[in-house]
């Protein structure tokens, strides 16, 4: 992959992936609000550089825009991108798990859309140094927050055995998990990990090359799974989904675009539960309290269309689904 050029205009160097039709499905949501006769807001919670924020303001003219990312930089090229919209754009340094928190601090009671773009972002690959890609030699860094925690490098050089197993199993849903970590803790015995090329080669070294014709890059899942761990995206991710459906107001939609079988199980599972009647089996009547809080709107997942994925051959592997809130709880 070519070194980006860092000076060019983070709209050239960065496409949101199915950009409008996040922005049309987020439309619902902002009319709603609008015949509630209440200020729309929309909550881009992974912003990254700020292009599917931007088509949302540009979009909505009334629309308050709140982004969210844990990256610093992410943040600084967005706000930059984002400045002609002036007080619409918003922009918080957080987790995105943290959306009612945030929304609650700038003194907003609520959304009517809620956009999730998950995992590593085009910044993020796109950046040597950052440690994410496989394809180029980089320090083993991976954290989406480079103020905070624990790189790559501290977890290839310190898990036990048992637990880069699992990791790399669980996250990277790597067939060749035992022998990837057995290799990682023969070679850190004579010399600790510390950048991504050395990584490659120990993989290298044990994944047969005929997995490659069907898995791709030997270290693809396995630099998925250290990615997964070090920045714990599941765990928030599964805070996340249902505080920003709670986020919702009546009529507001939440869009989340996936980019892997776990990201889109957990996604599913949250639009599910909240579709459903929480009334008991052969209960005769469906009380309030029992009927679902989402109806959900697109029929199983979305895929980019063969135009969307040559325009940004990133998107290929992104899955979209989206929610309406149909029911707001009352509060006890």
């Amino acid at each position: 992959m070519p070194q980006q050029d860092d000076d060019r205009p983070t709209s050239e160097r960065h496409v949101p992936v199915l950009r409008d039709r996040c922005v049309a499905l987020l439309a619902p949501g902002v009319e709603a609000a609008r015949a509630a006769g209440r200020p729309p807001v929309v909550v881009d919670t992974t912003l990254g550089m700020g292009g599917h924020s931007e088509a949302i303001l540009e979009r909505f003219p009334d629309v308050t825009l709140v982004g969210i990312d844990r990256d610093e930089q992410a943040l600084a090229l967005a706000g930059a991108r984002l400045a002609p919209f002036g007080e619409r754009a918003r922009l918080v340094h957080a987790v995105y798990d943290e959306i009612r928190e945030v929304l609650s601090e700038l003194g907003l009671d609520g959304a009517d859309g809620v956009l999730m773009d998950l995992g590593v972002s085009s910044l993020q690959l796109d950046e040597r140094e950052r440690g994410f890609a496989y394809s180029y030699d980089a320090p083993l860094d991976m954290r989406m927050d480079t103020s905070r925690g624990q790189t790559a490098a501290d977890v290839v050089n310190t898990y036990s055995l048992d637990d880069l197993v699992r990791v790399i199993r669980k996250w990277g849903e790597e067939k060749f998990a035992g022998r990837i970590a057995r290799r990682i803790v023969e070679e850190r015995a004579a010399r600790p990990f510390e950048t991504t090329g050395q990584l490659v080669e120990a993989i290298r070294a044990v994944v047969p090359a005929g997995a490659a014709k069907t898995g791709g890059h030997p270290a693809k899942r396995t630099f998925q799974a250290l990615r997964i761990e070090v920045n714990e995206e599941l765990d928030v991710l599964e805070r996340a989904v249902p505080a920003a459906i709670e986020s919702l107001r009546l009529g507001g939609r939440i869009v989340v675009m996936s980019y892997h079988s776990l990201e889109d199980k957990v996604v599913k599972s949250a639009f599910q539960s909240r579709s459903r009647s929480s009334a008991p089996p052969g209960f005769p009547v469906e009380l309030e309290e029992h009927k679902p809080e989402l109806k959900v709107i697109t029929r199983g997942t979305e895929v980019p269309t063969a135009q969307e994925i040559e325009e940004n051959p990133r998107a290929a592997s992104a899955r979209l689904r989206a929610a309406e809130r149909i029911k707001v709880r009352s509060p006890r």
